[in-house]
Protein backbone atom coordinates (compact mmCIF):
# COMPACT_ATOMS: atom_id res chain seq x y z
CA UNK A 1 0.00 0.00 0.00
CA UNK A 2 1.37 3.33 -0.75
CA UNK A 3 1.98 5.98 2.22
CA UNK A 4 0.31 9.31 1.59
CA UNK A 5 1.79 10.36 4.83
CA UNK A 6 4.83 13.22 3.50
CA UNK A 7 1.68 13.80 1.33
CA UNK A 8 -0.65 14.55 4.15
CA UNK A 9 1.93 16.57 5.84
CA UNK A 10 2.00 18.67 2.85
CA UNK A 11 -1.23 19.34 2.71
CA UNK A 12 -1.12 20.24 7.02
CA UNK A 13 1.90 23.17 5.89
CA UNK A 14 -0.08 24.23 2.86
CA UNK A 15 -3.42 24.68 5.36
CA UNK A 16 -1.95 26.22 8.38
CA UNK A 17 -0.61 29.14 5.58
CA UNK A 18 -3.99 29.63 4.13
CA UNK A 19 -5.07 29.60 7.35
CA UNK A 20 -3.10 32.57 8.37
CA UNK A 21 -4.28 34.71 5.03
CA UNK A 22 -7.88 34.14 5.54
CA UNK A 23 -7.91 34.41 9.16
CA UNK A 24 -6.04 38.22 8.61
CA UNK A 25 -8.69 39.03 6.63
CA UNK A 26 -12.12 37.70 8.36
CA UNK A 27 -14.60 40.19 9.45
CA UNK A 28 -12.36 42.97 7.89
CA UNK A 29 -13.92 45.97 7.33
CA UNK A 30 -12.39 46.78 4.04
CA UNK A 31 -12.60 43.51 2.65
CA UNK A 32 -13.01 43.45 -1.17
CA UNK A 33 -15.99 40.79 -2.39
CA UNK A 34 -16.87 39.98 -6.24
CA UNK A 35 -19.16 38.53 -7.60
CA UNK A 36 -18.58 35.51 -10.02
CA UNK A 37 -19.95 34.98 -12.92
CA UNK A 38 -21.91 32.27 -12.00
CA UNK A 39 -23.09 35.00 -9.39
CA UNK A 40 -21.65 33.47 -6.27
CA UNK A 41 -19.21 35.24 -4.05
CA UNK A 42 -15.59 35.59 -4.56
CA UNK A 43 -13.08 37.48 -2.19
CA UNK A 44 -9.88 38.97 -2.15
CA UNK A 45 -9.10 36.13 0.87
CA UNK A 46 -10.19 33.09 -1.69
CA UNK A 47 -7.51 34.39 -4.11
CA UNK A 48 -4.95 34.52 -1.65
CA UNK A 49 -5.08 31.64 -0.54
CA UNK A 50 -5.53 29.80 -3.38
CA UNK A 51 -2.77 31.47 -4.74
CA UNK A 52 -0.37 30.62 -1.96
CA UNK A 53 -1.25 26.96 -1.82
CA UNK A 54 -0.67 27.02 -5.78
CA UNK A 55 3.10 28.84 -5.50
CA UNK A 56 3.86 26.65 -2.49
CA UNK A 57 2.76 23.47 -4.67
CA UNK A 58 4.83 24.38 -7.55
CA UNK A 59 7.90 24.33 -5.11
CA UNK A 60 6.92 21.25 -3.44
CA UNK A 61 5.61 19.34 -5.92
CA UNK A 62 5.97 20.75 -9.04
CA UNK A 63 4.74 17.09 -11.12
CA UNK A 64 1.43 17.17 -9.74
CA UNK A 65 -1.27 19.02 -11.14
CA UNK A 66 -3.58 21.82 -9.65
CA UNK A 67 -7.14 22.26 -9.71
CA UNK A 68 -8.35 25.22 -7.39
CA UNK A 69 -12.24 26.73 -7.65
CA UNK A 70 -10.56 30.51 -8.58
CA UNK A 71 -7.81 29.32 -10.68
CA UNK A 72 -8.76 26.30 -12.45
CA UNK A 73 -6.78 23.37 -13.77
CA UNK A 74 -2.93 23.52 -13.98
CA UNK A 75 -0.66 20.89 -15.41
CA UNK A 76 -1.53 17.27 -15.73
CA UNK A 77 0.03 13.87 -14.93
CA UNK A 78 -1.29 10.76 -12.47
CA UNK A 79 -1.17 13.23 -9.52
CA UNK A 80 -3.58 16.23 -8.73
CA UNK A 81 -4.37 18.63 -6.25
CA UNK A 82 -7.93 20.29 -5.85
CA UNK A 83 -8.01 23.17 -3.88
CA UNK A 84 -11.02 25.23 -2.44
CA UNK A 85 -9.87 27.98 -0.64
CA UNK A 86 -12.63 28.99 0.86
CA UNK A 87 -15.87 26.44 1.44
CA UNK A 88 -18.32 28.83 2.74
CA UNK A 89 -17.67 32.17 1.18
CA UNK A 90 -20.85 33.48 1.60
CA UNK A 91 -20.45 32.86 5.71
CA UNK A 92 -17.15 34.05 5.29
CA UNK A 93 -18.01 37.34 3.97
CA UNK A 94 -20.81 37.43 6.37
CA UNK A 95 -18.71 37.12 10.02
CA UNK A 96 -20.27 33.85 10.16
CA UNK A 97 -17.40 31.09 11.23
CA UNK A 98 -18.85 28.17 9.12
CA UNK A 99 -16.20 28.26 6.56
CA UNK A 100 -13.02 25.72 5.54
CA UNK A 101 -10.18 25.87 3.31
CA UNK A 102 -10.15 22.00 1.28
CA UNK A 103 -7.42 20.79 0.09
CA UNK A 104 -7.04 16.74 -1.40
CA UNK A 105 -4.55 15.09 -3.51
CA UNK A 106 -6.24 12.92 -6.33
CA UNK A 107 -4.47 10.08 -8.08
CA UNK A 108 -5.41 8.50 -11.47
CA UNK A 109 -7.33 5.06 -10.87
CA UNK A 110 -10.03 3.01 -11.93
CA UNK A 111 -13.32 5.02 -12.68
CA UNK A 112 -10.74 8.05 -13.19
CA UNK A 113 -9.01 10.31 -10.39
CA UNK A 114 -9.76 9.44 -6.76
CA UNK A 115 -9.27 11.59 -3.39
CA UNK A 116 -6.17 9.55 -1.74
CA UNK A 117 -5.05 12.47 0.55
CA UNK A 118 -7.89 15.10 2.01
CA UNK A 119 -7.85 17.92 4.79
CA UNK A 120 -10.71 20.32 5.97
CA UNK A 121 -9.49 23.36 8.07
CA UNK A 122 -11.77 25.82 9.63
CA UNK A 123 -9.72 28.15 11.67
CA UNK A 124 -12.53 30.01 13.06
CA UNK A 125 -14.32 27.26 14.58
CA UNK A 126 -10.87 26.33 15.92
CA UNK A 127 -11.29 22.49 13.90
CA UNK A 128 -9.39 20.66 11.39
CA UNK A 129 -9.99 16.98 10.23
CA UNK A 130 -7.73 15.03 8.16
CA UNK A 131 -7.47 11.48 6.28
CA UNK A 132 -4.89 9.46 4.18
CA UNK A 133 -5.69 6.07 2.54
CA UNK A 134 -5.78 3.06 4.65
CA UNK A 135 -4.35 5.54 7.02
CA UNK A 136 -8.10 6.41 8.98
CA UNK A 137 -9.79 9.67 9.50
CA UNK A 138 -8.72 12.26 12.26
CA UNK A 139 -9.72 15.23 13.99
CA UNK A 140 -7.71 18.08 16.23
CA UNK A 141 -5.25 20.93 15.53
CA UNK A 142 -2.61 18.96 13.95
CA UNK A 143 -0.83 15.91 13.35
CA UNK A 144 0.98 16.12 17.04
CA UNK A 145 -2.57 16.45 18.74
CA UNK A 146 -5.20 14.21 17.39
CA UNK A 147 -7.45 11.74 17.99
CA UNK A 148 -9.06 8.97 15.32
CA UNK A 149 -12.65 9.85 14.20
CA UNK A 150 -15.25 7.34 13.29
CA UNK A 151 -19.19 7.42 12.13
CA UNK A 152 -21.82 6.31 14.02
CA UNK A 153 -23.54 2.91 14.26
CA UNK A 154 -26.90 4.55 13.83
CA UNK A 155 -29.01 2.04 12.03
CA UNK A 156 -32.69 3.19 11.81
CA UNK A 157 -34.05 6.27 10.19
CA UNK A 158 -35.95 7.58 13.17
CA UNK A 159 -32.85 8.09 15.23
CA UNK A 160 -31.15 9.71 12.80
CA UNK A 161 -29.51 12.75 12.55
CA UNK A 162 -29.53 14.52 8.84
CA UNK A 163 -27.66 17.66 7.91
CA UNK A 164 -27.98 19.65 4.43
CA UNK A 165 -27.39 23.21 3.29
CA UNK A 166 -30.99 24.66 1.88
CA UNK A 167 -33.93 23.73 0.19
CA UNK A 168 -33.70 25.62 -2.96
CA UNK A 169 -31.57 23.34 -4.61
CA UNK A 170 -33.67 20.10 -4.02
CA UNK A 171 -36.97 22.55 -5.27
CA UNK A 172 -34.92 23.37 -8.28
CA UNK A 173 -34.22 19.65 -9.28
CA UNK A 174 -37.64 18.35 -8.52
CA UNK A 175 -36.14 16.44 -5.80
CA UNK A 176 -38.04 17.94 -2.87
CA UNK A 177 -40.45 15.98 -2.46
CA UNK A 178 -38.24 12.94 -1.55
CA UNK A 179 -36.16 15.07 0.95
CA UNK A 180 -39.18 16.40 2.72
CA UNK A 181 -40.54 12.89 3.06
CA UNK A 182 -36.85 12.15 4.81
CA UNK A 183 -36.93 15.11 7.32
CA UNK A 184 -40.23 13.70 8.32
CA UNK A 185 -39.05 9.97 9.24
CA UNK A 186 -35.50 11.24 10.51
CA UNK A 187 -35.15 12.26 14.07
CA UNK A 188 -33.65 15.25 13.48
CA UNK A 189 -32.47 17.83 10.80
CA UNK A 190 -30.50 20.90 11.06
CA UNK A 191 -29.38 23.27 8.29
CA UNK A 192 -25.21 23.47 8.87
CA UNK A 193 -23.83 23.59 5.27
CA UNK A 194 -20.83 23.40 3.42
CA UNK A 195 -18.46 21.47 5.16
CA UNK A 196 -19.43 20.85 8.47
CA UNK A 197 -22.15 18.31 8.03
CA UNK A 198 -19.32 15.60 6.20
CA UNK A 199 -17.30 15.88 8.49
CA UNK A 200 -19.90 15.56 11.49
CA UNK A 201 -20.81 12.05 9.71
CA UNK A 202 -17.01 11.24 9.70
CA UNK A 203 -17.33 12.22 13.37
CA UNK A 204 -20.46 10.47 14.24
CA UNK A 205 -21.98 13.70 15.68
CA UNK A 206 -24.95 13.59 12.26
CA UNK A 207 -25.70 10.34 10.30
CA UNK A 208 -26.52 11.32 7.27
CA UNK A 209 -25.72 14.84 5.11
CA UNK A 210 -26.26 15.56 1.24
CA UNK A 211 -26.45 18.32 -0.85
CA UNK A 212 -28.23 18.58 -4.69
CA UNK A 213 -25.63 20.17 -6.59
CA UNK A 214 -21.44 20.57 -5.87
CA UNK A 215 -18.24 20.83 -7.94
CA UNK A 216 -15.34 18.65 -7.20
CA UNK A 217 -13.49 20.80 -4.73
CA UNK A 218 -16.07 20.72 -2.59
CA UNK A 219 -16.33 17.26 -2.33
CA UNK A 220 -12.83 15.24 -2.71
CA UNK A 221 -11.53 16.31 0.40
CA UNK A 222 -14.96 15.64 2.28
CA UNK A 223 -15.31 12.16 0.65
CA UNK A 224 -11.88 10.65 2.16
CA UNK A 225 -12.39 11.99 5.14
CA UNK A 226 -15.82 10.10 5.19
CA UNK A 227 -14.89 6.80 3.65
CA UNK A 228 -11.31 6.66 5.85
CA UNK A 229 -13.52 7.39 9.12
CA UNK A 230 -16.07 4.33 8.18
CA UNK A 231 -18.63 6.08 6.02
CA UNK A 232 -20.24 6.00 2.79
CA UNK A 233 -19.90 9.04 0.28
CA UNK A 234 -21.51 8.81 -3.32
CA UNK A 235 -23.66 10.57 -5.45
CA UNK A 236 -27.25 10.81 -5.68
CA UNK A 237 -26.88 8.01 -8.50
CA UNK A 238 -24.84 6.07 -5.82
CA UNK A 239 -21.77 6.24 -7.44
CA UNK A 240 -19.29 5.95 -5.47
CA UNK A 241 -16.62 9.33 -4.81
CA UNK A 242 -17.00 12.95 -6.01
CA UNK A 243 -17.51 12.83 -9.34
CA UNK A 244 -21.57 12.94 -9.41
CA UNK A 245 -21.93 16.94 -9.39
CA UNK A 246 -24.13 16.45 -5.85
CA UNK A 247 -23.67 14.36 -2.82
CA UNK A 248 -24.83 11.95 -0.52
CA UNK A 249 -22.91 11.05 2.84
CA UNK A 250 -23.74 8.82 5.85
CA UNK A 251 -22.16 6.08 8.56
CA UNK A 252 -22.86 3.93 5.42
CA UNK A 253 -25.48 1.69 7.63
CA UNK A 254 -28.29 4.06 5.96
CA UNK A 255 -26.93 5.04 2.71
CA UNK A 256 -29.73 3.13 0.89
CA UNK A 257 -32.50 4.48 2.20
CA UNK A 258 -30.67 7.97 1.62
CA UNK A 259 -30.62 7.17 -1.93
CA UNK A 260 -34.05 5.67 -1.98
CA UNK A 261 -35.42 9.21 -0.48
CA UNK A 262 -33.02 12.13 -2.32
CA UNK A 263 -33.52 9.93 -5.63
CA UNK A 264 -36.79 11.00 -6.23
CA UNK A 265 -37.76 12.69 -9.06
CA UNK A 266 -41.12 14.67 -9.40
Amino acid sequence: MQDYLDDLRLAHVLADNADATTMARFKALDLKVETKPDMTPVSEADKAAEELIRGQLQRARPRDAVLGEEYGIEGTGPRRWVVDPIDGTKNYVRGVPVWATLISLMEEGEGGYQPVVGLVSAPALGRRWWAAKGHGAFSGRGLTSAGRIHVSRVSSLPDASFAYSSLSGWEEQGRLDGFLDLTREVWRTRAYGDFWPYMMVAEGSVDLCAEPELSLWDMAANAIIVTEAGGTFTGLDGRPGPHSGNAAASNGLLHDELLGYLAQRH
